[in-house]
């Protein structure tokens, strides 16, 4: 195995958080199932921290569970993007803030500092207890869990996890470093959750790293072990990204890694709820093609997970996209695992997609309506800021 868990502990600048259970998910109704469960049986802790909390169904429907636990003497804290979350009236964080939950806006918008907007909190984190987390692409939005009113529908394609461990507790004081930088307070000392091992038969061992950011620093060290991942690859670099606005180190970085016998597969959204990111990206596809990289275009639902799976072993999943804005401005959280049972269960994923997937060929692309070249080239303009 290429990869190992000192070189990379020495690449990010910290260490593998060892014997944890990981559940990978990526259908939105057993996500979402799996999430309400775990809150039901929530004892005295609940963190969410989210980048777009919606009051539609499923929003509403989280309220009140969140709400009820509250009701039983559980603390629950809540952190959500201010604009991620633009569209959700105050009336609904009134209402929840009323029921004895703890709410803070991430990211607020500062006259005194209009341009710092754009840097966004871009996480997607739940803490139950201490002891259990989840973590991934969704937010808590109908199009995510694939809710609908009147017709069945299939929600958006996301990745995430469940993982339970010492990491689940590693991931609170990183929700409560975040609580302080907003709310101007820790969380007091009587909500604190205590730490007790995962029972043995419910643990299958495997290391895991927070790759979480929220300063300039995180960024540099998610991107140098980003590009360490890729650098360092042998044999194979799935990336499977929601927005992709490559860098000209990203392109390079992936051009070697064909040269150097890689087989490097990008699989992207065919359809996309971000128009200038979706045209922004097919604008670098003619070179990325023509240097051997194969691209997948993903179509039915839309696909809004970040996953990456390096060599069939090192797997990365979180919230960060292949784009400026994740790499360069956002706060991001990511969970890297390296193990072989687990990149096996990726791949199995990322092979499943595939299927619903078109493979674009050089030749075929060459023949594409001047129209949407026209949209590539103007959108490609402003790349730094999607």
């Amino acid at each position: 195995m290429n990869f190992n868990k000192s070189s990379i502990e020495t690449v990010y600048g910290s260490s593998f958080i060892e014997g944890n259970s990981v559940i990978l998910l990526h259908k939105g109704k057993e996500t979402f199932d799996a999430i309400f469960k775990s809150i039901e049986g929530a004892k005295r802790l609940i963190c969410l921290h989210f980048y777009i909390f919606r009051n539609d169904e499923t929003g509403q429907e989280l309220a009140l569970l969140l709400k009820k636990k509250a009701r039983e003497g559980v603390a629950v804290y809540l952190i959500y993007d201010h604009f991620g979350s633009f569209g959700t009236p105050r009336d609904f964080w009134k209402d929840l803030k009323n029921s004895g939950i703890n709410i803070r806006a991430a990211r607020p918008f500062q006259w005194s500092s209009p341009f710092h907007y754009a840097h966004r909190d871009h996480r997607k984190l739940i803490i139950i207890d201490g002891i259990r987390a989840f973590t991934g692409g969704l937010n808590i939005a109908n199009e995510y869990r694939g809710f609908h009113l009147r017709m069945k529908r299939t929600g958006w394609r996301d990745t995430g996890i469940m993982i339970e461990g010492q990491i689940a507790f590693e991931l609170f004081k990183t929700f409560q470093k975040t609580w302080k930088t907003w709310r101007d307070g820790l969380i007091p000392a009587t909500d604190l959750p205590v730490f007790c091992s995962v029972p043995e038969s419910q643990n299958d061992g495997l290391p895991a790293i927070p790759i979480f950011a929220s300063s300039s620093r995180g960024r540099r060290k998610m991107r140098k072990l980003l590009y360490y991942s890729i650098n360092h690859s042998r044999k194979s670099i799935l990336l499977t990204t929601a927005y992709f606005t490559p860098s000209r180190r990203m392109l390079e970085s992936l051009e070697d890694a064909v040269r150097r016998g890689v087989k490097v597969i990008l699989l992207l959204p065919g359809k996309s709820d971000v128009p200038a990111a979706y045209y922004t990206g097919r604008a670098f596809f003619t070179r990325l093609l023509r240097a051997g990289v194969r691209i997948y275009n993903y179509y039915g639902e839309v696909l809004h997970a970040k996953s990456y799976v390096f060599d069939e072993c090192w797997s990365i999943v979180g919230s960060a996209n292949l784009d400026f804005q994740s790499l360069r401005w956002n706060d991001e959280g990511n969970i890297g695992i390296l193990d072989e049972r687990f990149g096996r269960k990726m791949i199995d994923v990322f092979e499943e997609d595939l299927t619903h997937s078109i493979e674009i060929k050089e030749e075929e692309w060459k023949m594409r309506p001047w129209s949407n070249r026209f949209k590539e080239r103007f959108f490609v303009l402003f790349r730094r800021r999607l």
